[in-house]
């Protein structure tokens, strides 16, 4: 058997979160990214594959209104706290807000030309601002109901503002008069959504009460009106110039629907059924409609809960039609030409932007492409894991789904087993996103489920009500088109409580699994007869599985622990502790010689079983981890939980032993190349190299070098001048650590003082973390000035000492000639104490006729004036360096 090797690392590689909660959104102009409201924070996600590339938090205020500016530059938000503000997409900075309606804004649009920003509002006002001065420049009233939509004429050189209100009316306000020029009124209930033709004199405007009136921009007059018969939502127009347009109009002429001469004008409306639908203004005709809904209804709803699309946009840059449903959901559409079927509209992409609580999910092949994803609804969401969209999704079930498995069978189908709280289990296709098989016989919400890993014609459920059944699907067909109803051949009351967990051994003679109940028990298939019961767990078991190699099985439960049980005999083999909350899954890696858990404290941890030891432990949840998936191929895992947010992890243990390998050979050679420029003398090279490598003691050597040279200043100003901010802030680092000691102080002091002079103070305050190495420099540099102050001070006793003992040669008077007023004023004085001593010598000589006993004493003043004359005729001289 080939040696195995261990994992060392996961990295986060991507991650799907929550990023539209419903309300507001706004694409930019070239389709890139949408700018989503998400609770009180604003999302900007990219649109090829759900990522965020950036939050901007609102500061506890609820998104009702987002716009664009036309460059992309600006993003416009307001809320229910009544605060506009302008956030710089490039710094997601706040620039201004202000504050003008009276209750919440409902709405928002740009005008074409970037400079002015229009308001709706639930106080029945529309207003203008300017969007540089932030004041406003048009007060609108005459609505008698909620502002719903507004929006500027699409053509920048006239001045019109159209906005649709509860009233039931749709106001024309021309900018330049300031004032409303028309009140379009044929609409019997809320206007939803206005759109402007190609050619600029025709408005559509749809309403809730299921009809589309076409406006004459010339009088005001209503052209006609087309019934829809569903509630709108949204209406588009087709521009002439689009593939969608184009590749419409060829359909049409093809089917005899269009002639050469047609002026009419081709729109979409959405609404409450869910299905796109095109029409003509000719005639009224509908053109194109979906024969079935791409939107998942949720069965649980209340039946007056908003269904279907809640609003729809055309895509720039021939990028197709994007619909938003009302479960938080991006379809994109692009048109298809069918050459034995007609023209159609096909989702090209689905973006998920709630996902809820996540309960379950499985890999769907060997290939770790598709994920299968079972959250707080009756649906499984399969997701593409290459773009991060939502493939498909699988309804049937009238409760939600607790739990699912997946497996593909001897004939190479794809299929997905589910459980789910309406007491059944179902069996799904992927290949053709249908059930074929319904297994009905729990009286309790289904739990848990497992494939057979070896012959694959059989499950196991188990459920609340305690038992555990074991299905077969030996008689499905291919062809088959309605779910048959599974049989189950065994049954056997297992618990005294909820059964949480199912695994089925790698040879399918055994089946395991985990209670509320703090036990765990092991099956005999297919009879279901016990083998073995493992007890010693002081909470529920959450999960259950057995190693692929050994004769064993790992447990996780609400204790805390994950314990590993012996087969044979029941006895817990190993514990493994470590997390704070409830384990919710385990599942071994490496050939059972690791395994990977996840709790209820939010963490993710990689464990040796040999070693009992947690090697990694990963943090990138906030919220219990109730979900994970290990695929087969390289072990790539997939986490979820509460936070509804999916992380993909892939094993990183090669890749960082590479990284690592590599990183150790430029460290060689950079640490030639440094060799090599310090035997060059090229000290500004060696420096940046040194800098590079992180070698603050080779630095120090260097600098030292360089502070013994003649005009070290100028040699050090000139290696500092070749540096960055980012290396003068880790030089910084290292002269704080070299000015804290006495021996090498004097190196940081001259480097410090040349980089000061090379930087001025405002480049200096920018460099990031410069106040904290402020902080660690000028104490230390302070007790240095004070230590060398003390020295210089100590010097000047020196100097006198050592004059006064003349062994320091003495200034004579002929040496300061020249110099200036204050050495002259000291060689007068000198000249009274000359003259003052041979005073003293005169008197001095006429006591030598003393007594002789004392003539020693007058020995020794004689000397002791005979010195006092040489030193006056000398100036004090400090000593040289």
């Amino acid at each position: 058997m080939a040696s195995v090797t261990l994992k060392r690392n996961y990295r986060c590689s991507q991650s799907l979160q929550q990023f539209y909660s419903g309300g507001p959104f706004v694409v930019s102009s070239d389709g890139s990214f949408i700018a989503c409201a998400c609770g009180e924070s604003i999302k900007i996600v990219d649109s090829s594959n759900a990522s965020t590339k950036s939050t901007i938090e609102a500061e506890s205020d609820t998104i009702t209104a987002l716009a664009l500016s036309p460059d992309d530059k600006l993003l416009f938000s307001a809320g229910h706290s009544r605060q506009i503000k302008v956030w710089d997409l490039d710094t997601f900075k706040c620039l201004r807000s202000w504050k003008g309606h009276d209750g919440p804004v409902m709405g928002m649009a740009c005008h074409g030309s970037g400079g002015l920003l229009a308001t709706a509002g639930a106080d029945r006002k529309v207003l203008v601002w300017d969007v540089d001065g932030g004041f406003c420049t048009h007060y609108f009233k005459g609505h008698k109901g909620v502002v719903t939509s507004i929006m500027f004429h699409p053509d920048i050189n006239k001045s019109l503002l159209f906005s649709g209100s509860d009233d039931t009316t749709v106001r024309v306000w021309d900018l330049l008069a300031k004032k409303c020029v028309a009140v379009l009124e044929k609409h019997f209930s809320a206007v939803s959504s206005v759109a402007v033709s190609e050619d600029g004199w025709t408005l559509l405007s749809a309403g809730r009460d299921k009809v589309v009136n076409l406006w004459d921009l010339h009088d005001y007059k209503c052209r006609s009106t087309i019934p829809t018969y569903e509630v709108l939502e949204a209406v588009c127009i087709i521009y002439s110039g689009s593939h969608f347009a184009s590749s419409l109009g060829a359909f049409l002429q093809q089917s005899g629907k269009k002639n050469s001469e047609s002026t009419g004008i081709y729109f979409i409306t959405v609404g409450e059924r869910g299905i796109l639908r095109i029409w003509t203004s000719e005639g009224a005709v509908c053109l194109y409609e979906q024969k079935s809904s791409d939107v998942t209804v949720s069965l649980s709803v209340d039946e007056d809960s908003t269904r279907g699309f809640t609003s729809a946009v055309m895509l720039p840059m021939d990028q197709g039609l994007l619909c938003v449903t009302a479960d938080q959901q991006f379809l994109f559409y692009s048109p298809v030409e069918h050459l034995e079927e007609k023209w159609s509209l096909k989702l090209t992409k689905r973006l998920v932007g709630f996902n809820d609580e996540i309960v379950d999910m499985k890999f769907l092949d060997e290939e770790e492409q598709y994920l299968a994803v079972a959250t707080n609804l009756e649906q499984v969401r399969v997701y593409d894991l290459s773009s991060m969209s939502c493939s498909y999704v699988l309804a049937g079930h009238t409760d939600t789904i607790l739990c699912l498995d997946t497996s593909i069978s001897s004939n190479g189908r794809k299929l997905i087993l589910t459980g789910s709280k309406d007491n059944s289990v179902r069996l799904w296709e992927s290949e053709r996103r249908c059930c074929i098989g319904l297994g009905i016989g729990h009286m309790g919400a289904v739990g848990a489920v497992a494939f057979s890993k070896k012959r694959k014609d059989f499950f196991v459920s188990g459920s609340s009500d305690r038992t555990i059944k074991v299905w077969t699907f030996d008689g499905l067909s291919d062809d088959i088109e309605q779910p048959i109803n599974l049989k189950a051949k065994a049954v056997v009351a297992a618990h005294d409580k909820d059964i949480n967990s199912l695994a089925v051994a790698p040879n399918d003679s055994l089946v395991c699994s985990g209670s509320q109940d703090r036990t765990a028990c092991v099956w005999r298939l297919p009879e279901l007869v016990l083998v073995v019961k493992f007890t010693g767990h002081k909470r529920g078991i959450w999960c259950v599985e057995f190693s692929p190699v050994d004769q064993c099985v790992i447990t996780a439960s609400g204790d805390k622990t994950v314990k590993i049980w012996a087969i044979a005999d029941g006895s817990c083999l190993k514990t493994f502790e470590g997390h704070t909350s409830s384990v919710l899954r385990a599942s071994f890696l490496t050939r059972g010689t690791q395994f990977v858990s996840c709790g209820a404290d939010g963490l993710v941890k990689l464990w040796t079983i040999k070693t009992n030891e947690c090697i990694a432990t990963y943090d990138q949840h906030e919220d219990k981890v109730w979900a994970l998936a290990v695929g087969k191929k390289t072990e790539m895992l997939a986490t979820g939980g509460s936070d509804a947010v999916i992380n993909l992890w892939y094993d990183a243990t090669a890749a960082e032993k590479e990284e690592a390998f590599r990183k150790e050979e430029e460290g060689v050679l950079r640490g030639q190349e440094l060799e090599n420029a310090v035997l060059d003398a090229e000290y500004s090279k060696a420096i940046q190299i040194a800098l590079e490598l992180r070698r603050p003691h080779k630095l120090f050597e260097l600098f030292s070098e360089l502070c013994r040279m003649r005009e070290a200043g100028d040699h050090i100003d000139k290696a500092l001048h070749v540096l960055g901010k980012e290396e003068f802030l880790l030089l910084f680092e290292y002269i704080r650590e070299w000015n804290t000691k006495p021996k090498l102080c004097h190196v940081a002091q001259s480097v410090l003082f040349q980089a000061f002079n090379i930087l001025p103070p405002t480049e200096i305050i920018e460099i990031k973390g410069i106040s904290e190495l402020l902080e660690g420099l000028i104490p230390y540099s302070q007790r240095h000035f004070s230590r060398i102050d003390r020295l210089i001070r100590s010097t000047f006793l020196l100097d006198y000492t050592l004059t006064r003992m003349s062994v320091i040669e003495p200034v004579t008077q002929d040496d300061l000639k020249g110099k200036n007023i204050d050495d002259a004023f000291l060689t007068d004085n000198a000249g009274e104490d000359q003259q003052e001593v041979s005073e003293g010598k005169k008197q001095k000589a006429s006591t030598k006729k003393r007594k002789s006993h004392k003539s020693g004493d007058a020995y020794r003043s004689h000397k002791k004036v005979k010195d006092g004359s040489v030193h006056a005729n000398t100036v004090a001289v400090p000593l040289q360096a």
